[in-house]
């Protein structure tokens, strides 16, 4: 019998090889960068990435809100006041907090969040019946007794979680349109924990950075380093950094490529806009506006980048709060 002269097949490349590949590229770069220069590379990704990276969270969420909000009403209304409301409560927390040391007001504040987020999950349930809040008043109550027996600790759990919700979302928009991407993505995903070992390792017991100059220990503070003695702050801003610089690397290169389907200026992309004119007018007119942000939080920052650094970590943990609600309807 003749042998065949046909080329061999190759062999299939593994789906979503490219996205575990750069993932984890990425998060690699940023270890490197934050354990050798945590200072400076906090200093340049917040300068490059804070205004794009909400301006670009922004068009993401308007492409995903519905056009009419329906029986949802509720569960918008419930999340727009609780993230104003909790937002100008955490500035006004802020300014107290320069002139006295009221671990109470933290522990009042944290008690919110916590119910504003349990009675969302909650509403969650009530318009998806496959989602199972049983749970969630349990694991509130038990977070409240926590709150109020040690106040800084959710603070300092948000610092370090709110990069990671950027992963989580990745992982929800690839469930969306490339599922079959997921099990790279989640294997690279690994990188993470991983490389903070790596940080944790080199870094947690030599000596803290040196806090020299204001910008250095605002840094240091917003790390936490005076909450989590024992710990080199060399440690915790690199870390803190690395979460973030991989944070800005998901929304402005990742996100864009894989979930907005669509050129950001595009708004035949986002349902509100297709309502009517209008409605179009007027969702132009909120990207404009961010564009116009993003323009004049670079200029702040050329002018006083410490200053508005404080301010900008501060009024923007507006953005924060905001994914909560996000990422339960696309639960």
């Amino acid at each position: 019998m003749p042998m065949s002269l046909a080329a061999p097949v190759p062999a299939a490349r593994a789906p979503g090889l490219p996205l575990a590949v750069g993932f984890a590229a990425l998060a690699v770069a940023a270890a490197v960068l934050a354990g050798g220069f945590p200072i400076g590379l906090s200093i340049a990704v917040v300068f490059l990435f804070a205004g794009p990276h909400n301006w670009l969270e922004a068009r993401y969420v308007l492409g995903r809100l519905p056009a009419r909000t329906g029986k949802l009403l509720p569960f918008f209304v419930v999340s727009a006041v609780g993230m104003v409301g909790l937002t100008a409560a955490f500035v006004g927390l802020y300014w107290a907090a320069t002139t006295s040391d009221s671990p109470e007001f933290l522990a009042g504040w944290c008690t919110l969040l916590v119910l504003w987020v349990a009675t969302l999950v909650q509403m969650r349930a009530n318009t998806a019946p496959k989602f199972d809040a049983g749970w969630v008043w349990a694991v509130a109550f038990a977070l409240l007794a926590f709150v109020w027996m040690w106040p800084f600790a959710l603070p300092v759990l948000l610092v370090y979680a709110h990069p990671c919700m950027a992963f989580w979302l990745l992982d929800r928009e690839l469930h969306r349109s490339h599922r079959n991407w997921r099990p790279a993505y989640r294997w690279a995903l690994l990188a993470i924990p991983a490389l903070l070992l790596v940080l944790f390792w080199k870094l947690y017991d030599v000596p803290d950075l040196p806090e020299t100059d204001p910008l250095t220990a605002a840094i240091c503070r917003h790390a936490d380093g005076g909450f989590l003695t024992g710990i080199s702050t060399h440690f915790l801003v690199a870390a803190h950094t690395f979460l973030e610089t991989v944070h800005y690397g998901v929304w402005v290169v990742l996100i864009p490529l894989i979930g907005l389907r669509s050129k950001p200026w595009e708004l035949k992309a986002i349902p509100a806009a297709r309502r009517n004119r209008r409605w179009a007018t007027g969702v132009t007119a909120v990207l404009l506006f961010g564009l116009f942000v993003v323009a004049v939080l670079w200029a702040a920052f050329l002018t006083d980048y410490g200053t508005t650094r404080t301010i900008y970590f501060t009024v923007a943990f507006l953005h924060v709060l905001a994914e909560v609600p996000f990422l339960l309807r696309m639960v």
